[in-house]
Formats: C-alpha cells, structure tokens, sequence
C-alpha cells in the first residue's frame, strides 16, 4: 500500500512540474510588460510660441534586446517627461526616447539606471501566426494599475490606416480590445512579440489593431544607427486597372494585370524608371493585381506597398512593367520619402512650430497641426481653404501654403484686425514656394509697402517703416518672446550661402 502511494505521489509531482514551470515563465514574461507614463506637452498652433497645457498619459511596452523597451510612438509623442514601471514594482524610473518612427508608430525607450532591467528578460521577436491562431495581449489599460492580459484571435493581416501618422502600412487585426492605455503592449504568441498593440477599431466592438513583425522589424534595423530614415518611396501614384477597356488601351494582354502609373513625382526614384500611362506588373517579385494587391502570403492578399516596404534607402528594387504593350524590367534605386508630397504637411511631432511675425500678423504654414488645432471635429470646424488644400499635390514653386493666421491689432495694421486662416500667394509680386521663402521675401524686402496677395486678388498692404518701429511694442503687447521662431532666420542664411 505504502509503495502505491508513494508511486501515486510521484505521478502527481511530476504532473505539476510542467505546470509549475510554465507558470514561472508566464511570471517571468510579465515582469517583461512596462507602464509607461508619460507628461505631454504639445506645441499651440493657435499660439505657436505657446505650449498647450501639459497632459497624463499612460501606456505598455515590453523590454527587448539592448536594454530598449519597445512601444507605441503616440505614448511617447512631444513627451515632456517619461517614466516606466515595471509589472509587480512599486518603483517608477525616468526613460527617454532612443528612437522614434511615427510612420510605424513606434518608439524605442532606454533607462539610465541599469537597475531597472535586473529582474527582467529580454523578449524576442516572434513570426506572425497564421489567420484564426489565438494571441495573447499584454497591457495596462485604465481604469486600473494591474497588468491586463486579454486573448484574441488573428482575423486578418493587410495594409491599415495608422492613425497616429496618417500613414498606411502592413497590420494585423484580432479580436480583442485594444483600450487607451493598451496602446504599446505587445502581443505575443509562443512567448515571443508577434506584434505591438497599437489602436482600436471604433465603430467596431472588440476590434483592434497592431503593428505586426514585418514593420517592428523594419523599424529595428533602422534604429541601428541611430538616424531615423523611415520607409523609403516608389515615387509613383498609381490607380486600379479593373477597367477592360482602360487595360486594352494600355496594351495588356487578357493575362496581364497591374496597376496603371497615373502620376511620376518628378524629385522620386520613379521619375528615372517610369513614366505616366506605365503598367506596373511586378514589384520584387510579386506580380501586382488589377486591385493594386500583391500576394504576400498564400490566399492572402495586400497593397503592393508591401514589396517596397520591405527594403531600406538605397535598396534596388526591382520592377517589371509595360510600356505601350511592351514589357520591360528595370531595378529602381529608393530614396527616402519626403515630409510630404501633398500641399499640406502631414501632422508632426516632437517639434516645434515655425512661425513669423510682421507688422503685428502672424503667419505660420498650413500644415495637419494647425488643422487639428480645431479639435476632433476638424472636419467640419477648419476653414475650408485649408481642407480643400489637403487633397492637392504639391509642385515646383508651390510646396507649402503661407497662412495669415490672425492679426495682433496694432496702429500699423488698421483695417486688419479681423483678418484670419488667410492663405498668401504673392509677396510684392513675387510667388510664394514656401514658408521659408516667405519669409526670406518680407526678411529682404527694400521697398516702402509689403503687399500681400491671395489667389483672388484680395491684398493686404503693410507699411515696412511702421512694421519695423512697431515691432517691439507689439511683441511686449502681446507678451510674445520673439517674432519668428528659433532657428528660422539660420535655416534662410543657410540657404543663401
């Protein structure tokens, strides 16, 4: 009897070895999930030598290689002042910002004080599941100081809105809510990071999104140098060729697909390949779709900005296209992407705005911070000479719109004191490219009167003498530090040499 006992007894200990040492390592994972806080304090576009009022944010990360903890870069943006905490640890630590791509929505933080990755464990990138596999989301929601662990299901993986950035990339849906402060948590599967948890779907219940490996490790190899290069462009825009006639006017055969090129950017690594009427067949391999798509994985498809993604500036890729029925192969040399090809730069952050100051008005450029300025019904709430501009291509000798944000009433400038969101086309004549040669022409200007002019011929005329002896009594009026932001005048003198 005594020796079945005892038999029974090893059984049962041996069945609790497995589960106790999961359990050691599901502990030992979470000691890997950071809270991470952080004091945001955002430029005031309205006031753009003013900062808004300082806000408490919270958010996850997890600790990866190199002592980095990886996260959301909207839990982080214009941060002020960041601190993480690590799960069980009553502790708060000061971190800083490594690396930061807004693009991807990611950032890399480190802590000075090497104490605080004692007890943790490095986790490691993981391989995206297959459609319909279980994850496991880690993070600290609010509402409560724990760690939150919720599961989801991967239901679909393909290229997304990024809402921080205005950006579209590769991501991965699931079923599992994603709540403010979730954003930065890492999803994991097989306890590995198979994914950064980055927003939520809100017309959808229990809908979220993250940031999946292919863009984590993109990210990751361009942080190894420390200067952010982002995801280089293809330089070309291009439209679906679903159209039977639109594809035999192209020269395509019944079975040719792609994508027609319908605009070249004449600074892009595309103007040296393409041209506008060109068929996009194949790019590095993946044979383009009349949708746009390519196959990245079997029975699963996405936007061919897959295929570009997937490189680095400087990268050759190659590409396979026709050009009045005749098919070519060509390798295309990336460049990095410009702040913007539209009109209106997109909105950005952990900078301040640029600004001038003339004869008591105040222009700044037009830009998605100063739109956003309007709230979340921006919308509806900004000018609409502002949103009209959003949807338009910039050019040579047209890059950035100059705005008259307001007028700071003064002697100087009578008969303008209701003037405001007024976009500039011509200073003297002279035809505004950008804010910084705006300001370069009302810098220079020699003559007696500044004249400013819309694109309907409305003007408004400045006396240069009283703008100059007015100045300083306007700047002290107003309690305004300086008429031009920091570091504007050494960018023109920069440009003049």
């Amino acid at each position: 009897m005594m020796k079945q006992l005892i038999a029974i007894s090893l059984l049962i200990l041996s069945g609790m070895q497995p589960a106790a040492a999961d359990s050691r390592e599901h502990e030992q994972l979470k000691r890997s999930i950071i809270k991470i806080y952080t004091t945001a304090a955002a430029p005031d576009y309205f006031n753009p030598w003013a900062l808004l009022n300082p806000k408490q944010l919270s958010g996850s990360g997890a600790v990866i290689r190199n002592q980095q903890i990886l996260t959301n870069a909207h839990v982080v943006a214009n941060g002020s002042f960041i601190q993480v905490q690590r799960h069980g640890d009553a502790k708060k630590y000061r971190a800083r910002v490594k690396f930061v791509s807004h693009d991807a929505d990611l950032a890399l933080l480190t802590v000075d004080d090497e104490h605080f990755f004692a007890d943790t464990r490095p986790l490691a990138l993981g391989k995206l599941p297959d459609l319909q596999e279980e994850v496991t989301v880690y993070g600290y929601p609010i509402g409560g100081k724990s760690l939150s662990i919720t599961r989801g299901v991967l239901s679909r993986v393909e290229h997304q809105y990024y809402a921080h950035a205005e950006s579209y990339l590769m991501a991965g849906q699931i079923d599992a809510a994603i709540n403010p402060g979730n954003s930065g948590g890492p999803v994991i599967s097989n306890g590995h990071i198979v994914g950064v948890a980055m927003q939520t779907n809100q017309s959808a219940e229990n809908l979220g999104y993250f940031v999946p490996p292919s863009v984590i490790t993109h990210v990751l190899e361009d942080a190894e140098d420390g200067i952010h290069q982002g995801f280089p462009e293809l330089g070309a825009v291009t439209q679906s060729l679903e159209s039977p006639s639109m594809k035999k006017a192209a020269g395509l055969s019944e079975a040719q697909d792609g994508a027609m090129i319908v605009k070249v950017f004449s600074d892009s690594p595309a103007a040296r390949v393409f041209r506008p009427g060109d068929v996009l067949l194949e790019v590095d391999g993946f044979k383009v779709a009349a949708d746009r798509t390519v196959e990245w994985r079997e029975n699963q498809r996405t936007n061919y900005h897959y295929a570009v993604d997937r490189h680095h500036v400087g990268d050759h890729l190659p590409v396979r296209f026709s050009r009045n029925g005749e098919e070519k192969t060509a390798r295309v040399t990336l460049a990095a992407a410009p702040p913007s090809r539209a009109l209106v730069l997109g909105e950005q952050f952990d900078q301040q705005p640029r600004y001038y100051i003339y004869g008591g008005v105040v222009f700044v450029p037009l830009n998605m911070n100063l739109i956003k300025r309007w709230g979340n019904n921006w919308h509806s709430k900004a000018p609409i000479d502002y949103l009209y501009a959003r949807n338009q291509w910039s050019e040579e000798g047209r890059r950035e719109l100059v705005v008259a944000l307001k007028v700071l009433p003064a002697n100087v400038n009578l008969g303008y004191h209701d003037w405001k969101n007024w976009i500039i086309d011509s200073v003297n004549g002279h035809s505004v490219e950008d804010f910084d040669g705006f300001a370069q022409l009302m810098e220079t200007n020699k003559a007696d009167f500044i004249e400013l002019r819309d694109r309907s011929g409305y003007r408004m005329v400045l006396d240069a003498a009283e703008a100059r002896e007015q100045e300083s009594l306007i700047l002290q009026t107003y309690q305004i530090p300086q008429r031009h932001s920091r570091g504007l005048f050494s960018q023109l003198a920069n440009k003049v040499e």
